[in-house]
């Protein structure tokens, strides 16, 4: 069985000043050699048993799959939701020198 050596984690922020502050805490941690900070997304979603609709930040971390429990502990420490998306799919595939750059720029 393939281990992925290599993650994608996906995980969105209420604002650009949370998702800038997480982003930059991740690749100075060197947790993670790069996150994207995407534009401004609508999500509706059940919360509490009602129905909500709100604007966030995707995030899209790459990093190395053994920084996967520090990486979720220094997300969630500073999210400032109760249960944020915090959702992590292998990389199973890529352009050699890509997924090596995420090697040399992630602690390993």
């Amino acid at each position: 069985m393939y281990k992925a050596k290599q993650l994608l984690i996906l995980t969105t922020c209420p604002d650009v000043e949370t998702a800038n502050s997480i982003a930059n805490a991740l690749v100075k941690a060197q947790l993670a050699a790069c996150v994207q900070i995407g534009q401004v997304i609508e999500s509706v979603y059940c919360w509490d048993n009602e129905i909500c609709q709100s604007q966030e930040v995707p995030l899209q971390i790459k990093c190395m799959a053994e920084q996967y429990n520090a990486i979720e502990q220094l997300v969630i420490h500073m999210h400032p939701y109760e249960v944020p998306e915090f959702i992590a799919t292998p990389i199973i595939g890529g352009f050699g020198p890509y997924l090596q750059w995420i090697k040399d720029n992630s602690l390993s």
